[in-house]
């Protein structure tokens, strides 16, 4: 058992035993931290993958993305909780650390560390076919090459030139994402001039079968084809770190999260679901968001959304980067990973932690062309589930936690779970429920990514608990010495 943990003790490791001498510099301007904010709520899934569950679900498919969005609220606000009263480039996986004990912190963070690893071959693949697409005398694999070489590059630059890359990739989906949904809302209520949309109105969230035309049931496979479009709203928290004012940013990130998942989520996949019927065959032959657009008679509708999405990868890209080399920095600085990893340059960037993950990322990339149906399969539904355990994660450690605060330092809760401990236990409750759901769940693959990865999982904490043991037997033998 491990002592009971302090709010104040600092995240000590072999840069020193705060964060102003950890190496990391503060070079994230207010308007990165926004943009990263804003834009990081939406991923490239939810261009591509929303076609797949409007399928499944028909216009219920809101309630799916309702339910999804409000766990996401509460669990970004337990987690701006413990983040806006402790800033730490390690977020969730540092204060799990402190709350639940060394192994919850080394067990999270290399799952989320390999869960991002695994999306930088995801993000550059999909990215490399759109580029192909378009400049076709360039292979897919030498594409696939080239913006990861670029987005490392950019990472290896300064924290800076992260955080002004994805200033420009968040502001296009931003304005894109803004612009389709008044355009499109315009259409669906008939007050769109010059455009054609007959298909479009209200009378499709109810026709062709009903609201919920495959009955309640498919709300919840809805909720498994969407959850893990909503990964990377936990971003800010890293990212806070190394902006000049972490406690305002995670404070900003946290109370903005609602309108954000309000706005870019429900409003952009109501509109899609109005302007056209559910069932109609477009969604499912062009992609839900390409079909809305050819649907008002927008021309060249599939290279316009063909370029947001490429926007959508290079930008997950950029940030899966950032956060795998952050999450690895903090491992390396708590003992958990290789002391270098902990170092940094004179620009404050932990090259080595990024270095790392990047290989790590090719590795995968080449198992993508190589072994995609073997090796890569499992990799990928390997990792799937880390999101559920990472929100898990956060749910325990925060009703540890605020204790720890409370006792400690109250001024600090600046952020406040809503009803504690309650809606935390039903949070908690919810994930656990829908990580059971997708037991049950063959036809998406749900029982597979569950299993493997609980079986990743437990490899982990088998990792972390002989770690652990190796560790408290090296400091006994060195108090009798």
């Amino acid at each position: 058992m491990t002592s009971q943990p302090t709010l104040t003790k600092p995240e000590e490791g072999p840069a020193g035993p705060s964060q102003t001498g950890s190496g990391l510099q503060a070079g994230l301007k207010n308007r990165h931290l926004s943009m990263i904010a804003i834009g990081g709520v939406i991923g490239a899934g939810l261009f591509v993958g929303s076609s797949s569950g409007i399928a499944t679900a028909g216009p219920g498919i809101l309630l799916s993305y309702a339910l999804v969005g409000t766990l996401v609220v509460l669990v970004m606000r337990m987690l701006g909780e413990m983040s806006a009263a402790n800033p730490t480039s390690g977020s969730f996986s540092a204060h799990a650390d402190r709350a639940l004990g060394p192994w919850a912190g080394f067990s999270i963070g290399w799952l989320y560390w390999f869960f991002w690893v695994v999306v930088l071959a995801v993000e550059a693949t999909a990215g490399a076919k759109i580029l192909e697409g378009w400049i076709p005398a360039v292979p897919q694999w030498g594409w696939a090459l080239i913006v990861m070489v670029v987005l490392t590059a950019t990472n290896l630059a300064s924290v800076g030139s992260y955080g002004e890359f994805e200033f420009w990739f968040a502001g296009i989906k931003v304005v894109a994402i803004a612009a389709f949904i008044v355009v499109g809302g315009l259409a669906v209520f008939g007050v769109l001039p010059g455009v054609d949309s007959d298909q479009a109105g209200l009378g499709n969230l109810t026709e062709h079968g009903g609201f919920l035309p495959h009955g309640a049931g498919a709300i919840l496979t809805g909720v498994l084809l969407v959850v893990f479009s909503f990964m990377g709203s936990e971003i800010p928290t890293l990212a806070a770190g190394e902006s000049e004012d972490p406690q305002r940013a995670v404070t900003k990130a946290t109370n903005s999260i609602i309108w954000r998942i309000a706005v870019f989520y429900l409003g952009s996949i109501f509109v899609v679901v109005a302007l056209l019927p559910w069932d109609s065959q477009s969604i499912v032959d062009q992609g839900s968001y390409v079909a809305a657009l050819d649907s008002l008679g927008i021309p060249n509708a599939g290279e316009i959304m063909n370029f947001i999405v490429l926007t959508s990868v290079l930008s997950c890209l950029n940030s899966g980067l950032y956060t795998a080399s952050r999450m690895a920095f903090s491992l390396g600085r708590r003992g958990d990973a290789p002391k270098a990893f902990a170092r940094t340059t004179r620009r404050g960037v932990p090259q080595t932690a990024i270095l790392s993950s990047v290989v790590f990322g090719f590795v995968a990339v080449f198992f993508n062309y190589k072994f995609p149906d073997t090796v890569f399969l499992f990799l990928l539904n390997s990792s799937g589930a880390v999101a559920l355990f990472v929100w898990l994660a956060i749910c325990f450690s925060q009703l540890r936690l605020r204790k720890i605060i409370q006792a400690e330092a109250p001024e600090k809760l600046v952020v406040r779970m809503w009803l504690y401990p309650y809606l935390t236990w039903a949070a908690a409750a919810v994930i656990v429920f829908v990580l059971g759901y997708m037991l049950t769940d063959t036809e998406h693959n749900g029982r597979s990514t569950v299993l493997l990865s609980l079986l990743v999982a437990a490899l982990v904490l088998v990792v972390a608990f002989v770690k652990q043991r190796i560790t408290a037997t090296r400091r006994a033998a060195a108090g009798k010495g």
